[in-house]
């Protein structure tokens, strides 16, 4: 039986909770998951339309017909400057909900996405120079950035117990902002509406999205002023490993969602309209199934389930290259939607893996109970941001491919066979670091001597 708690409810005098304990079983039932939950529900949504703003270019690229002199290679660049831009400013991102507190930070990019949407609303005509379209499109990265500063703000009202859950819900809701904005481009498309209607639509959101986060979240005190630990999670190589393994998953996920719809038209010729009708499922399923992956996570270990969504993964990605050998559409576009959901997988059970694996790092340097988890939160909340910068990178790397394999070979198949490589390493990574026993031993030997001299991961 838990005896009761002795510390005392939330202050939120201003805005800020002083005391925040979500270990504390009594606490958590009483006071704690009511108020982690109200924030994670607002949290989602300023996420979700940060997620928007940002792919907007991977949709507002299907408008950019013959008349706007765009080649497809121009279009896979605009739309990597993009996701690079979205992977950058999530390190500063990161560092931010530490210095304003995460309600206020959550207030302040939210407000900021007004930028580049009223930007892209401006420019987005025929005659606009490719240069211009550049810049705005710099602006537009911006929105890439609430992911990371989201994820570390929810990170620490959550206890450990129930992270995967709680970060694969908060992830899932941003990453679902992916094809809703693709539904919405298909609507559009469909009424026979252009670019700025998009756009149009989007402007209140924003607003909306502010005016809630002000009305309902709350910061922590206790996050507040730890800048160092950013310093301190970079000198772990387990963020590396990490942010590595991430690059596969979410960069997986968002750099398809930002070339799917160009490979469609570029490679198998489809309209606007009919790319638009195939482009949402795949990040919409993908975006859904995020939180299964955090729940599998938190039931079986990350790890593993991480390891088999690799080896799925290559599968997938070797009909993907299949398909487009042979020119077929229908087998192209449903390895794709496999991938999609495979990335969404594997986006949850890989960020359960690092709360678990600072956890870990945590009892293996002596710390017990709530000292434990106060090293825990604080080193994964700032590695999450670094993972996430690195993460999106991927989504870089593969619009880059996609270009290239264009240019090359005026198709994306040769873009398809490294992406097969690189599945095969993640797998050869995440078995080698964190499931590999050492050899001529037996499970509890090997089990006694990693709690002894390194960490067991199996679990995390």
């Amino acid at each position: 039986m838990t005896a009761p708690s002795t510390a005392p409810a939330p202050s939120r005098g201003g805005r800020w909770i002083e005391h925040w304990d979500p270990e504390d079983e009594t606490f958590w039932r009483t006071t704690g998951r009511r108020v982690a939950r109200r924030n994670l529900a607002f949290s989602v949504l300023s996420e979700h339309i940060g997620f928007s703003v940002w792919t907007l270019w991977s949709v507002l690229v299907l408008f950019m017909g013959p008349e706007y002199g765009l080649t497809p290679a121009d279009k896979f660049l605009l739309t990597s400057v993009v996701t690079l831009v979205g992977a950058v400013v999530r390190v500063p991102y990161t560092f931010a909900v530490a210095v304003f507190g995460g309600r206020n930070w959550t207030i302040v990019s939210a407000c900021s996405l007004l930028v580049p949407t009223i930007a892209a609303f401006v420019v987005m005509k025929p005659g606009t120079s490719f240069s211009t379209f550049l810049w705005v499109g710099l602006l537009a990265g911006i929105g890439g950035g609430n992911f990371a500063s989201s994820m570390t703000n929810i990170n620490a009202f959550f206890p450990l117990r129930r992270k995967g859950w709680a970060l694969g819900i908060n992830a899932g809701g941003g990453n679902i902002g992916v094809p809703v904005i693709q539904l919405v481009t298909l609507a559009v498309i469909g009424a026979h509406g252009g670019p700025r209607v998009l756009l149009a639509l989007y402007i209140p959101l924003v607003v909306v999205a502010a005016v809630l986060a002000a009305l309902f979240m709350d910061n922590i005190a206790s996050v507040r002023n730890d800048t160092g630990a950013a310093k301190d999670a970079a000198k772990e190589a387990h963020t590396w490993i990490m942010a590595f393994l991430y690059v596969g998953t979410f960069g997986s996920f968002i750099g398809y969602s930002f070339a799917f719809g160009q490979v469609l038209q570029s490679q198998f010729g489809r309209t606007p309209l009919q790319a638009a009708y195939l482009t949402f499922v795949g990040p919409l399923l993908g975006s859904l199934i995020r939180p299964v992956g955090g729940w599998l996570a938190d039931r079986y270990g990350g790890a593993r389930i991480t390891l088999w969504n690799f080896v799925a993964m290559a599968g997938a990605t070797a009909v993907l290259v299949v398909a487009g050998t042979q020119k077929s559409l229908p087998l192209f576009v449903t390895a794709f939607v496999v991938l999609f959901v495979l990335s969404g997988l594997g986006n949850g059970s890989t960020y359960k893996m690092i709360p678990g694996i600072f956890q870990a790092k945590a009892l293996a340097k002596g710390l017990s109970g709530e000292e434990a988890a106060v090293y825990g939160r604080r080193l994964s909340g700032a590695a999450m941001g670094l993972i996430g910068a690195v993460g999106a990178l991927g989504g870089v790397g593969i619009n880059l491919a996609f270009r290239q394999s264009f240019l090359s070979y005026g198709s994306g198949t040769g873009a398809c066979v490294a992406f097969l490589a690189f599945y095969g390493v993640a797998f050869v990574v995440t078995w080698a670091v964190y499931l590999r026993r050492p050899a001529g031993r037996t499970r509890a030997e090997a089990a006694a001597s990693e709690a002894k001299h390194r960490l067991g991961y199996a679990e995390v």
